[in-house]
């Protein structure tokens, strides 16, 4: 009866080397992870620790089928651990991880070494960090994944220690003799045809149907981008026409349904990696949102989606949803985007017209009434509500009144004022550069930091408890000890992935797998104790493995 759920958000940041067009953006992207990592001071940030690959499975699909390898394409093939972007090269199917999560009682399964030779092989560049989270190479961009959050709140504290990591990375570059001077933007489009993802994630009951799930989130996806869109400058893939408009991942959306996430990208992402027990969940991996600035913009985007699917796993979804399908839910996705007056009218499946605004409106009032009738909600989830409720109020009232809170809003002012002042067209260079000054991340050059600065952004989260979420894991998911065992035993973690660390201990014959299959143990809670008593990597397995026969000895 509640917004939380394990949550997370991926970004893939925007890269380039001023005065150098033709530098190469994944050497670039190597540079960042690697000058994070390795950064004087930085011993605990990660940079030693391996991704353990054990647990990826791209191209199983939530409709019931698995892609073949040899029909997949090169960028689906996520769980290659030799190429900083995926190739096509075969590989073995994942070992399952034991059931389970980190705590005491644990049963843990060893690996044998690698050899010299394959610890020689190129691999992804890679840092687990102190905080939780994943900083790697993926398509030519530098990405962190935050690490597992349970409330929007924290999902957007922890996205936003990733624009402090991509600082700290460019700051640790520009100190760095011989390393080439390198800029990092939050946003999805370079405005000449590439886009890159901001990808979210939430844990869903296996027992919801995934016919369910794309039938009533669909029209969800297509209008949400109102209040959680970023902006941009341009319409179409490579900004072919002139304008604004209101998501910068809607010209790139091709497809109803499919599990690609880099071509023929889809509304529903049907990509079935649970990162934890499949036989109770299934992790919903959405691509079309937009990389967002503004903590209301993320704060609702987590929030609302998190809300509507409480409302699936109910079991029980009222009619006035089934009457939302769309007729055309791609059109109606570039449609919504290119509406800045939010009056577009969308078809749906049996010949209604509703706008974006009406359309967000009926999740709302289902949502609300769900958690009426059930009772006892916390603050957290009628604080989405409540919020959700007043920003569709002043979208539809007068947009610029949720300036504040609303992204793409913020940004057309920004934009129209210019263009008004200068009498500029919506394809003049002034104005994309703009565009793209928003999304700098560095302090002294981003527009967005100066509005910050004049007090016309809300904050939901304070700059202090972002910069320690820079370093430090969330208390209540299996971060936390994800996040602890890197920081306190530098130099025995052999690899870590979302649902496991691999340790590597002295005079062990073999490195040992710790399943952490279960989101939401491994919490501060649950093992907290057990770390602060472990003073190395031996003595934690000897206590995670308290009392369980067999477990692994001294080699």
């Amino acid at each position: 009866m509640s917004v939380h759920r394990p949550m997370g958000i991926e970004t893939e940041y925007g890269i380039i080397e001023p005065g150098n067009p033709g530098s190469n953006p994944m050497v670039l992207s190597a540079h960042v992870v690697a000058a994070y990592a390795g950064a004087p001071g930085s011993a605990g940030r990660g940079g030693h620790v391996r991704w353990d690959y054990a647990g990826e499975d791209p191209l199983a699909d939530a409709r019931g089928f698995r892609l073949d390898r040899a029909s997949a394409h090169p960028s689906q093939l996520t769980d290659d651990p030799e190429h900083p972007a995926p190739s096509e090269e075969d590989a073995p199917a994942p070992e399952a991880a034991p059931p389970g999560g980190a705590g005491p009682g644990v049963r843990t399964t060893t690996l044998r070494r690698p050899t010299p030779a394959e610890l020689a092989l190129p691999t992804a560049t890679n840092a687990v960090l102190t905080n939780g989270a994943r900083l790697y190479v993926d398509h030519a961009h530098p990405e962190y994944s935050s690490p597992e959050v349970t409330n929007p709140l924290d999902a957007v504290r922890w996205d936003r220690a990733g624009e402090l990591v991509m600082r700290g990375a460019m700051d640790a570059l520009r100190h760095s003799p011989g390393m080439p001077e390198v800029v990092v933007y939050k946003n999805n489009v370079d405005g000449k045809g590439a886009a890159y993802g901001t990808h979210e994630n939430y844990l869903v009951s296996r027992e919801v149907n995934f016919g369910d799930i794309i039938r009533y989130l669909t029209p969800f996806f297509v209008t949400r981008p109102i209040f959680c869109g970023a902006g941009r400058v341009g319409l179409g893939q490579r900004s072919e026409r002139a304008g604004y408009q209101i998501s910068q991942r809607a010209d790139y959306v091709e497809n109803d349904v499919g599990l690609e996430t880099t071509f023929n990208r889809p509304i529903i992402n049907t990509r079935d990696e649970p990162h934890a027990d499949a036989g109770r969940f299934r992790r919903l991996h959405v691509i079309g949102g937009d990389a967002n600035l503004m903590d209301v913009s993320t704060y609702l985007k987590m929030g609302t989606t998190s809300l509507v699917l409480w409302l699936l796993e109910q079991g029980a979804v009222p009619l006035e949803l089934d009457a939302l399908m769309l007729a055309n839910p791609v059109g109606e996705t570039w449609e919504v985007s290119h509406d800045l007056t939010l009056t577009h009218r969308l078809t749906l499946a049996d010949g209604r017209e509703l706008t974006a605004l009406e359309i967000q409106r009926v999740y709302l009032h289902v949502v609300a009434d769900a958690l009426a009738q059930a009772g006892r909600t916390d603050q957290a989830t009628r604080d989405v509500v409540e919020r959700w409720a007043g920003v569709l109020d002043r979208l539809a009232s007068d947009p610029a009144g949720a300036a504040a809170e609303v992204e793409w809003v913020a940004k057309l002012e920004l934009l129209d004022g210019m263009r008004r002042r200068g009498g500029l067209p919506w394809d003049h260079p002034k104005l994309a550069a703009l565009d793209l000054q928003w999304s700098d991340l560095r302090p002294e050059r981003s527009i967005f930091n100066r509005l910050v600065a004049a007090g016309r952004v809300e904050r939901l989260v304070p700059d202090p408890e972002v910069a320690a979420a820079e370093h430090t894991p969330p208390a209540d998911t299996r971060a936390w000890f994800r996040g602890q065992v890197v920081a306190r035993y530098p130099g025995q973690v052999a690899g870590a992935s979302w649902e496991s660390v691999v340790l590597d201990l002295p005079g062990h014959e073999h490195l040992v797998r710790v399943p952490m299959t279960d989101p939401l143990r491994g919490t501060r809670h649950h093992v907290g104790a057990l770390l602060e008593r472990a003073g190395t990597a031996a003595e934690l397995l000897e206590a995670l493995t308290a009392g369980r026969p067999g477990h692994p000895g001294r080699g």
